[in-house]
């Protein structure tokens, strides 16, 4: 069964590190995550590595017990040192607060554990279920199941924007179906930023409708066309949002024709 991403803390220093920072579950709800500064070097004989991509690594375990997820930002060999850094702990923090922010717009999304930032890591909450995009493939649900989970896509994107956040990379493999209790879940939220412009808000939506139109084929517009609507009943201020998403889906389609 598939999972958000993964990774685990085990064996004595860990867990003594996450008593010290007070990084159960039920503490990460109430209060946000744990913020620690322990050794420089990521321990990576202890996780099992699930993914990779161009900005880091996703790893997956467990942590104090519970299936967790460890996810570590690359440092850049091409940046000056003290300029990574200072770049990695910045984009850290940024991911971190756009997870915190989303729960509280009433967004679900994966329960933070930990944030250490000398090694770049955060670790969260496993979200055990399958991805949207694993689903549409499978062909696993229903037509009113489909159409439910969609309209659902479409309140918590709205929920974000009007916000004020940005996810920047919505995509159908960002978004969970969890298991325990049929909850919409976003993930992966390395690339978010606080924005109330409604261009950015509109290339937001535009990077979702590029998400079904690819890994959908000629069903992905029909079901983009739900969200949308959705979307339209869900937010407060969706006339501005949708007038700059038409000007951005237009200047997207004069580019494909261009080449």
């Amino acid at each position: 069964m598939s999972a958000a991403v993964g990774g685990t803390a085990v064996g004595t220093a860990a867990a003594a590190a996450a008593h010290r920072a007070g990084t159960v579950a039920e503490q990460a709800n109430a209060a946000g995550p744990a913020s620690v500064a322990q050794s420089s070097e990521f321990d990576s004989a202890r996780f099992t590595l699930h993914s990779q991509g161009a900005e880091g690594r996703v790893w997956e375990g467990r942590f104090l017990g519970r299936p967790a997820i460890v996810k570590q930002r690359f440092n850049k060999k091409y940046r000056h040192p003290q300029l990574d850094a200072k770049l990695t702990v910045s984009r850290l923090k940024q991911e971190v607060r756009s997870i915190m922010r989303a729960r509280k717009l009433g967004v679900h999304t994966p329960v933070l554990y930990l944030v250490d930032h000398a090694t770049a890591c955060i670790y969260m909450e496993r979200v055990e279920g399958h991805s949207l995009k694993t689903l549409l493939h499978k062909n696993s649900l229903g037509d009113t199941e489909l159409d439910a989970l969609l309209v659902e896509v479409g309140r918590n994107i709205a929920r974000l924007h009007d916000g004020g956040l940005v996810h920047g990379d919505l995509t159908t493999s960002n978004m969970m179906l969890r298991q325990a209790d049929n909850q919409l879940v976003l993930i992966d939220f390395g690339l978010s930023y606080n924005s109330t412009n409604p261009e950015d808000k509109g290339v937001d939506l535009y990077v979702l409708e590029r998400a079904f139109a690819s890994a959908h084929a000629e069903a992905g517009a029909a079901m983009f066309d739900k969200v949308l609507e959705a979307y339209r009943r869900a937010s407060k201020q969706w006339s501005a949002t949708l007038n700059r998403f038409a000007e951005v889906r237009m200047r997207g389609r004069k580019r494909q024709m261009v080449g």
